[in-house]
């Protein structure tokens, strides 16, 4: 399997991505934020950074980049599409995924070891992470509060949507285990199609046990045995 690991400029998280991937064994290659195509592309990461260094607010400008074209018709044919912190803010910009990522509830960036219980896992992103199973990923950000419009959060829970949600060690969906006050305790959520998902929590930053975690890997693990699910179909 060939995974497209987006760069653009400030673009920070790129390689842990690229090795995240490479760790489990599938080919992975950097394309630039100029770049019109994905080439033979099987899945994308839209890796976490600053891209533009956050200017005018974060995803703005990335949004309109070249590449993110590709994206959407990638995303439209029914290509996997991950967006990692701020690729899911790039995503939700691009009107890939709906809401918003606003300023921390703290107003402080949060650097920090998180919970997340998997609320959906039904989807190419989740479905190999065992019920039950807490994730232990960590986040850094400052703009990683998710908000929506209530009707857009009844959509969500409707079509099953949230992928995960902060919780505590034991898997308790808590407001004092919500890191950002994300509406409720949001960390990731994908499109109704579910191959389109973004998450602020990074699962390129556990990847192996001597970060602390390998948990993300199952993300990553899970994106991999849909593909091959659909390649025997």
């Amino acid at each position: 399997m060939r995974f497209a690991i987006l760069q653009f400029p400030a673009s920070n998280c790129d390689q842990d991505c690229l090795h995240a991937v490479r760790l489990l064994g599938h080919q992975a290659d950097y394309v630039w934020h100029k770049a019109t195509s994905l080439g033979d592309a099987d899945a994308v990461v839209i890796p976490g950074g600053f891209s533009y260094g956050d200017y005018l607010r974060c995803g703005a400008i990335a949004r309109f980049s070249p590449v993110m074209q590709a994206v959407q018709r990638f995303a439209d044919e029914g290509g996997l599409v991950l967006g990692i912190c701020n690729g899911f803010q790039i995503l939700c910009e691009a009107g890939l995924l709906p809401g918003a990522l606003i300023r921390n509830r703290s107003l402080q960036f949060r650097c920090e070891q998180v919970f997340l219980k998997t609320a959906a896992h039904d989807a190419p992103f989740t479905e190999a992470i065992p019920p039950d199973h807490v994730l232990r990923i960590p986040i850094a950000h400052g703009e990683g509060c998710y908000f929506a419009d209530e009707p857009t959060l009844a959509a969500l829970e409707t079509h099953r949507q949230i992928l995960w949600q902060y919780c505590d060690a034991g898997g308790a969906v808590t407001e004092a285990a919500n890191p950002n006050g994300s509406l409720r305790n949001i960390a990731g959520i994908c499109n109704q199609a579910r191959n389109v998902a973004g998450l602020m929590p990074h699962p390129d930053r556990a990847s192996e046990t001597l970060l602390g975690s390998a948990d993300g890997r199952r993300i990553f693990e899970s994106m991999a045995q849909c593909w091959a699910r659909r390649r025997a179909a």
